[in-house]
């Protein structure tokens, strides 16, 4: 492909929707292609695989398009905001399936290109970019969820390596993970000063994770155990006992990426669809099309508003930081609104489907309806994930506003 640097957006524009066309694998353009629902994390597991998601996968990674405006010089795109953009918009318009989701994308990857050393970048950007490595964040611990700070996992010089020991909760899919990237106690005499940030190969002796039960009927958390883990000195990213200010510079991408979850057609793990003709079908309408219920129908309507402010607002903040501000302290405001609205249309969702909405399994109820139940579940964790919505209002409140602490 042509090298447009930028000048000329519509030739660049007709080079990716030509190059789109010809590289999307003909097994996923129909809507219920088969695919492991897994392939699209990649990771080691998918290794040789033939699964045309992995080959789609594989032919955006090596355009660089995975991760389209990091640098080329570690297997990006060196795409400016403005290809970035136009890609996006062909991805939509083609609706062309993701060509990856990956907490490498989303949150470590970011951080290494501001606080790793050049060996780090040169190791682990290349295969977050292509894939080949699925990520996990081993931050929360059982005594240190909101109190982030208050984490004990130890991390102790053992001379040619590091020693951890310690535990970790809430760690997403880290049974399906081939790396973590974490916080640890290298310091205890010191609270935000004695944490380091610290990159651990999962197959390490002395690593283990158990998966939890959610309400929901998922498991997508875990709880991770490190008992006497050895890793080597290079996985230090940044300096000893700076890992907090890497901390929250990678909680501002991941707010900044869950909030991106959350859109009109679907809610990052609630239940999908349009909200209003959902229902219509299950409530009623007026002969003038619209929904009979004139009081759900205004709570929808206020609820559909909100969501439709919130894109704009993510919209305009993602563009603020591809244009090279990064992440700020607006991704608080953000992650928590997203939350709110989220939880509001789930619950909406629920209420429309009446005495059908109180089905979890088994006959009777269609899967559109027992997933609209399991995601109101889902969506409750939305306040927690990425920062409680109480430890955002704390940020809204200190960096936005700039209140003072209470007296």
């Amino acid at each position: 492909m042509a090298d447009f640097g930028g000048a000329d957006l519509e030739a660049f524009r007709t080079e990716v929707r030509s190059w789109l066309e010809a590289n999307y694998p003909a097994e996923l353009r129909a809507a219920d292609a088969k695919t492991d629902p897994e392939a699209v994390w990649g990771g080691r597991a998918f290794e040789g695989s033939n699964d045309p998601q992995i080959v789609w996968m594989e032919r955006m990674a090596e355009q660089g398009w995975t991760a389209p405006t990091w640098p080329k010089d570690y297997g990006g795109g060196g795409l400016s905001p403005q290809q970035a953009r136009v890609l996006d918009q062909e991805l939509a318009a083609g609706r062309y399936r993701p060509a990856l989701l990956s907490f490498g994308l989303w949150m470590l990857g970011p951080v290494l290109l501001e606080y790793a050393n050049e060996a780090q970048k040169k190791e682990h950007l290349p295969k977050i970019i292509q894939g080949k490595i699925r990520w996990c964040q081993g931050y929360s611990e059982p005594g240190a969820g909101s109190d982030l700070a208050g984490l004990q996992t130890k991390c102790v010089d053992a001379g040619d390596h590091w020693q951890i020991d310690g535990s970790k909760v809430w760690t997403s899919y880290a049974d399906k993970a081939d790396w973590c990237f974490c916080l640890v106690r290298t310091d205890a005499s010191k609270k935000h000063e004695g944490i380091s940030f610290v990159l651990i190969d999962m197959r390490t002796p002395g690593v283990e994770t158990r998966p939890i039960l959610l309400i929901s009927g998922e498991s997508p958390f875990c709880e991770t155990f490190f008992t006497e883990v050895k890793i080597p000195k290079g996985n230090l990213v940044g300096r000893m006992n700076g890992g907090w200010e890497i901390a929250k510079r990678l909680l501002q991408y991941e707010r900044q990426n869950i909030s991106a979850g959350f859109g009109e057609g679907g809610s990052a793990g609630g239940a999908s669809g349009d909200l209003a003709e959902i229902a219509k079908r299950y409530t009623g309408e007026g002969a003038d099309g619209v929904l009979q219920d004139q009081d759900l129908r205004g709570r929808i309507t206020r609820n559909k508003m909100d969501f439709q402010a919130l894109r704009q607002t993510i919209a305009r903040s993602a563009a603020e930081s591809k244009a090279g501000n990064g992440p700020s302290a607006t991704t608080s405001i953000i992650k928590y609104a997203a939350a709110e609205s989220a939880k509001e249309r789930s619950e909406l969702m629920v209420e429309a489907l009446g005495a059908l909405g109180l089905g979890w399994s088994g006959e009777g109820f269609t899967p559109a309806e027992l997933a609209a139940v399991h995601g109101w579940l889902r969506t409750k964790a939305n306040s927690i994930e990425g920062g409680t919505s109480e430890i955002n209002l704390n940020v809204v409140a200190k960096r936005v506003l700039g209140l003072p602490d209470p007296k």
